[in-house]
């Protein structure tokens, strides 16, 4: 499959700036994956497409600042730093901007020497390895320094950081929000949870893996950067026995399909255990145990699209797509919601 098979035109417009005040009152896009049907609401009512004895599952990973701002020792230029993925206590793979001023060996001050960072390798793809020195805790000093990574599409100053944040949140280390669990609130939880629906949590730390872009023309020639990610004895034991009973599986987000699904054994089966996943979902995939998908919607040409279209049919989501643009839908991280059934 190519690149521009997964191709829109999406105006300007559309991508949501905000957050909306309430989480529960964004819309709500139903995709019926067999049918190809839609039909528009509310996300507040999600509860009526959830059954009893089905299994929600939300990833609760929260996000770090992960953006820090450095000035390079002897030449004062700035620099700014995504912390992607944490190796060790002092060091971490970033992207950096501009790179060309990240070459091993150089040093960076942050926050007036608070903290110091030591490139000392470039890897393929150019991320960079960069070490940090300090007095006190890293995360209270990150804290202090950094900022929250949002999107690049995102133009306006986010004046509540737990917006980018979903109630759930709970394990640090994402460098962006798993944003389809944003609507959620803990009275709507609590809805789901009185109708006999199971809520599970797993965690997938959210880096560069979702959002690289495709530059091959040859989906099938991309390269998924890896993701950490965990699932306890609990969480697998109540998905499984979930699908034994017949309920159906419900992600929260691609990064909770890519989980479970990467968790997964031939048989269906969810096997606790944490670990790295590098997997890459495409039409053409065989879903192993998710039944149904929440989720955002996506850019172009992206791994997320590209998802989506492996559970629902590349030409439904093109489709229900051209729908929401014409509906005036809010697209990305602060946008609207899609339910995959």
């Amino acid at each position: 499959m190519r690149k521009e098979d997964f191709y829109f035109d999406l105006p300007e417009e559309l991508i949501a700036q905000v957050p909306i005040e309430n989480r529960e009152g964004s819309r709500l896009l139903v995709l019926d994956k067999k049918t190809g049907d839609t039909e528009h609401g509310f996300f507040s009512d999600i509860v009526k497409y959830l059954n009893k004895g089905d299994c929600l599952v939300l990833n609760n990973t929260r996000v770090i600042p992960a953006r820090l701002f450095g000035h390079r020792k002897g030449t004062g230029s700035s620099v700014e730093f995504l912390l992607l993925k944490k190796i060790d206590n002092n060091r971490w793979e970033t992207l950096v901007k501009p790179g060309k001023k990240a070459k091993p060996g150089a040093i960076f001050d942050f926050g007036d020497g608070l903290m110091e960072g030591e490139i000392l390798e470039v890897k393929d793809g150019g991320t960079r390895i960069i070490e940090f020195k300090y007095d006190g805790v890293f995360e209270q000093l990150l804290d202090q320094l950094g900022e929250m990574p949002l999107p690049p599409y995102i133009k306006e100053k986010l004046e509540d950081k737990e917006r980018y944040q979903t109630v759930y949140s709970k394990k640090e280390g994402s460098a962006a929000a798993p944003t389809a669990g944003l609507h959620f609130t803990e009275s709507l939880l609590q809805k789901i949870k009185e109708r006999g629906v199971n809520i599970v949590y797993i965690t997938l730390h959210v880096g560069l893996g979702t959002f690289r872009p495709v530059k091959s023309e040859n989906i099938e020639e991309h390269d998924m950067h890896s993701e950490y990610y965990e699932i306890d004895e609990d969480s697998a034991n109540l998905i499984n026995s979930t699908k034994k009973a017949g309920g159906k599986i419900i992600a929260v987000g691609t990064t909770s399909v890519r989980t479970i699904e990467s968790a997964s054994n031939e048989q269906g089966e969810v096997i606790a255990k944490n670990g790295w996943t590098n997997i890459f979902i495409y039409p053409g995939y065989k879903f192993k145990v998710i039944d149904k998908l929440i989720t955002n919607f996506h850019l172009p040409e992206s791994t997320l699209i590209m998802l989506i279209s492996a559970l629902a049919g590349r030409e439904n989501v093109l489709h229900a797509y051209e729908e929401a643009i014409k509906l005036k839908y809010r697209f990305f991280s602060f946008g609207d919601a899609m339910l995959i059934k």
